[in-house]
């Protein structure tokens, strides 16, 4: 018993634990997380945000949100880039929930009253591996065209 007490009040190296799997909610999640830390901080404002975001996404209670955000962290840290992330949701989901996915990107940029040039520039740059830059929806919108 004593062993496994120290080992919960280990004075080493917490044991890994493994990635989430990147999924299209996860992928949003992790990106959030990191457009919050684009400006090198990281406020109660922010997590909030980025809680009620992944609880309206995704239909969770603010504690299961809360455990999604402390895995997205993770992947937000040890995870692909945010490119990469950004990708496997523009391949995984519609336009419409891209151009939401990007909203709550800018509502966390929002969520603490200052709009860092840092946070916005990065948002932009999501916007686009997202395929929502002006080229990219002009591409989409010729191919609705296409088709019609």
């Amino acid at each position: 018993m004593f062993e496994r007490l120290k080992a919960m009040l280990h004075l080493g190296k917490r044991p890994d634990r493994p990635l989430p799997d990147l999924d299209a909610s996860h992928a949003l999640g992790a990106l959030l997380v990191k457009v919050a830390l684009a400006d090198h901080g990281y406020l109660f404002e922010e997590i909030e945000q980025i809680d009620r975001t992944l609880a309206r996404a995704m239909g969770l209670d603010p504690v299961r949100a809360a455990r999604m955000r402390a895995a997205c962290e993770k992947l937000a840290k040890d995870g692909p880039d945010a490119a990469t992330m950004a990708a496997h949701i523009r391949e995984a989901v519609p336009l419409a929930q891209r151009r939401a996915a990007a909203e709550a990107l800018w509502d966390v940029v929002h969520a603490d009253g200052v709009t860092g040039t840092d946070e916005a520039a990065m948002v932009a740059r999501i916007e686009e591996h997202l395929g929502l830059g002006d080229n990219a929806l002009e591409a989409e919108r010729l191919r609705m065209l296409d088709t019609l």
